[in-house]
């Protein structure tokens, strides 16, 4: 099974790195629909893996910046590739990236990572020429150091995260049609559920159908519902963006589990706020919404544990109603 890493992105300009800050999120774009098929939601011709291994694509980076606040757990950057148009890619695909060196038991490459791209297909520059990843920095607390281990941090991720502008970045893909939006109906509703960095896939949704002014955008009627599960406020990724989307129609839950109680009196996760709104969710499937999760594999089994105990006070065979959203691809899962 593939690793994936969803994350996130945010507008930022193509400056070095530097301390926390909120994205921007202009409300008035000039029309864009370069990129778009013809008609634009006929999905026969979204690129798939056309950089591969052996022959990866080098983009440059443009920015990396900070995006979380002092209070944050852990650290997540906002990095802008260049792509100089080259490597074209639709919102829910992920890129492949290839950290320098070699690995020390064995002298070969390091494996590639994927990462969730979370910008438009247009770019946070909406030139159709960049793309952004939002990466948590991972790194290992050694109980007995009481202090980071060095040796045992993510290659990649603070490979990404120490980036500075023009810093070469090895990349393949891209990856993946789960995650794409089904366009070809506009009213269809989207839920999309996230736990942190999980939200890259929603913050190109949301820039596709808030934000942007091409095709896709207009033609939208549907809801377009997020749930985004993180630990406290200052974890929280694109708030400044999302609330302005919200003024044009998206709808926004957040879990903060150090900061929100659930029903029960525990810790709010994500399907504590998706249980709260249960039946609505269900009325919205049932009537052709899709679904989506995108985070830590840890998720889902709360997640699933939380519906099936839903559907079984609604009288529903719940193995029998997941199968069918399935069949009718309305269930979309992406986790790491």
């Amino acid at each position: 099974m593939k690793t994936v890493f969803c994350l996130a992105a945010i507008v930022a300009s193509a400056s070095a790195f530097a301390p926390a800050s909120k994205p921007a999120f202009s409300t008035q774009i000039a029309a864009e629909d370069f990129l778009e098929a013809e008609p634009f939601y006929d999905q026969s011709t979204v690129p798939v893996n056309v950089y591969k291994n052996k022959s990866p694509f080098t983009g440059k980076v443009v920015s990396t910046k900070r995006i979380v606040g002092p209070q944050a757990t852990g650290e997540t950057c906002h990095i802008i590739i260049d792509h100089d148009g080259d490597f074209p890619y639709w919102e829910g695909q992920s890129w492949g990236v290839m950290p320098p060196g070699t690995r020390e038991k064995d002298g070969k490459p390091h494996s590639v990572r994927l990462y969730s791209i979370a910008s438009s297909r247009y770019g946070d520059d909406m030139t159709g020429k960049t793309g952004s990843l939002c990466v948590r920095r991972a790194n290992y607390w050694c109980p007995e150091l009481k202090a980071d281990d060095p040796a045992k941090a993510g290659i990649c991720s603070n490979f990404l995260c120490d980036s500075v502008p023009g810093t070469e970045v090895k990349m393949t893909g891209p990856a993946g049609k789960v995650m794409l939006m089904p366009e070809e109906d506009p009213t269809i509703d989207y839920i999309m559920v996230a736990t942190g960095t999980g939200i890259a896939p929603y913050r190109g949704f949301v820039r596709r159908l808030y934000a942007e002014d091409t095709p896709a955008a207009r033609a939208y009627k549907g809801e377009a519902w997020l749930f985004l599960g993180v630990a406290n406020t200052d974890a929280l990724l694109y708030d400044d963006e999302f609330q302005l989307a919200a003024k044009k129609g998206l709808r926004i839950d957040y879990a903060l589990s150090r900061e929100q109680e659930n029903t029960k009196g525990g810790k709010m996760y994500i399907q504590d706020k998706v249980e709260e709104y249960a039946d609505e969710v269900f009325a919205k499937l049932e009537g052709g919404a899709h679904i989506y999760f995108c985070g830590l594999k840890g998720m889902m089994p709360g997640i699933q544990e939380m519906l099936k105990g839903v559907a079984e006070k609604k009288n529903v065979d719940y193995d029998a109603w997941l199968k069918g959203l399935k069949k009718a691809k309305q269930w979309h899962v992406e986790v790491y």
